[in-house]
């Protein structure tokens, strides 16, 4: 048996001091590893924590950005739009142009100034109809004149023509001083062939004269005095009984409101200058539905404006598009901050609707109240290649001094694509002068002279 001699205190002292040198000798080498490392890799560190502050600041900004947005009230100047995001809406626009009304403008482009700064407005003008609409206006026997030509599927307005012959500076294209009158029976019309049915070969009775309405005219009755007439040619001729008839016995109060509010009236037009509203209000009593049915009254009133979107309406098979006036606005940096786009309000009719009004207004220019405005249509060089439609209207104010004379109507290519929109609106005085069919025909003329030349149709 072999026996190990038991160590000493002294030798296993010793063996411990060795270990822990060795321990002393690892930890110092770790540590001058780790010091090299560190060196060696500041740099990229250094990088890492101000990308880690960057990313931390901006995360703070964003929370104090959004959290502000929610109470900061709506922008109400056009400037401070401009510093935002460069860009600005129609309200904005209004605030920029002021009391600019660009009526009767010979150019098509212009400059303006706004906190200092300039800004270029370029027109939706088409100058050339605007120079030739402007040298043939009569303003001897006029008070009023209100002309404006549309661009139907765009709502570019390419014309804007008025007089005033009390304050040369207004703009009467945008005053609801003027009842619609007659022209109220588009309405009527569209709101009968839905709610109805009628179509333009449905037939009607009525009694005494076309012009007048008595509450005695709205009555069913039929004796040897009775008329017999269609739809189309009620129409046409603007037959005051019929479709007074159809506002208080057929279509009441509840439709009417309907479709007044569909076309545009009671509501504002989003246009970059203020325009008026057009104005309907009806009662509880049916014999003033019959009144504004067929445009028998004074209270029921519109703006030229708004008359070629009616039109438009009709021709765009039943889209009601917002008017434009400007095509863009640039600012002192070349910087575009407005352009203006084609903006449908809204859905009105259906397209069969708005196809059985189309060939309502047709009527009136064939057969109706603009046959003498358009004599000879049919064999002109420029007017025999379109399909001209239209509504006339015509009332007194109160005092019997003025005469309002309306037309709203619409031209299109039977072969093309070319159209407008025409809404003219005359408050004669003492004696007639030339009416608003007579302005519609020549402005429907010039542009498509000028658009089939350019196009090579002429």
């Amino acid at each position: 048996m072999i026996f190990r001699r038991p160590e000493t205190d002294d030798k296993i002292s010793e063996r411990q001091s060795w270990r822990a040198y060795q321990t002393r000798l690892k930890r110092t080498a770790a540590k001058k590893r780790l010091a090299k490392g560190i060196f060696k890799y500041t740099p990229f560190l250094a990088v890492i924590a101000v990308a880690a502050f960057a990313l931390t600041v901006g995360f703070i900004r964003s929370i104090n950005y959004y959290a502000c947005k929610k109470v900061v009230p709506a922008i109400d100047t056009a400037e401070t739009v401009f510093k935002e995001s460069k860009k600005i809406s129609k309200n904005n626009v209004r605030n920029l142009l002021g009391k600019h009304s660009f009526v009767n403008l010979k150019n098509k482009r212009f400059n303006i100034t706004f906190d200092d700064k300039n800004y270029w407005v370029d027109t939706t003008l088409d100058i050339s109809l605007q120079n030739f609409m402007l040298k043939k206006i009569d303003r001897s026997t006029s008070k009023y004149i209100g002309i404006v030509i549309m661009e139907p599927l765009t709502g570019r307005i390419l014309s804007m023509i008025g007089f005033n012959r009390i304050d040369a500076a207004s703009n009467p294209c945008v005053d609801k001083k003027f009842p619609a009158a007659s022209i109220f029976k588009i309405i009527t019309a569209a709101a009968s062939v839905e709610k109805c049915g009628f179509s333009c070969s449905s037939k009607f009775k009525f009694n005494g004269d076309k012009y007048t309405l008595y509450k005695t005219q709205l009555k069913d009755r039929t004796n040897r005095y009775t008329n017999r007439i269609t739809f189309k040619d009620s129409f046409a001729q603007s037959v005051n009984p019929v479709f007074g008839k159809i506002g208080a016995n057929y279509l009441g109060k509840e439709a009417i409101e309907k479709y007044a509010a569909a076309f545009g009236f009671n509501r504002e037009i989003n246009f970059e200058i203020p325009v008026a509203r057009s104005e309907v209000f009806l009662s509880a009593e049916p014999y003033q539905w019959a009144e504004i049915a067929c445009g028998f009254n004074r209270e029921t009133t519109i703006t030229t404006i708004h008359g070629a979107m009616l039109a438009s309406t009709i021709i765009n098979s039943g889209s009601l598009i917002e008017p434009t006036i400007i095509d863009q606005i640039t600012n002192e940096n070349g910087q575009v901050v407005y352009h203006n786009r084609a903006t449908v309000i809204n859905e009105t009719i259906t397209q069969g609707t708005s196809n059985i009004v189309f060939d309502l207004m047709k009527a009136t220019v064939k057969s109706g109240t603009s046959r003498k405005a358009f004599r000879g249509y049919r064999k002109d060089r420029i007017l025999s290649k379109l399909d001209i439609g239209g509504k006339t209207g015509s009332i007194n104010n109160k005092s019997h001094e003025i005469r309002f004379d309306w037309f709203v109507g619409f031209a299109e290519e039977k072969k093309g694509s070319g159209k407008i929109a025409v809404s003219v609106v005359v408050a004669h005085e003492k004696y007639i002068g030339k009416r608003a069919g007579y302005y519609a025909r020549i402005a429907i003329k010039e542009y498509f002279n000028n658009y089939f030349a350019k196009n090579g149709a002429v």
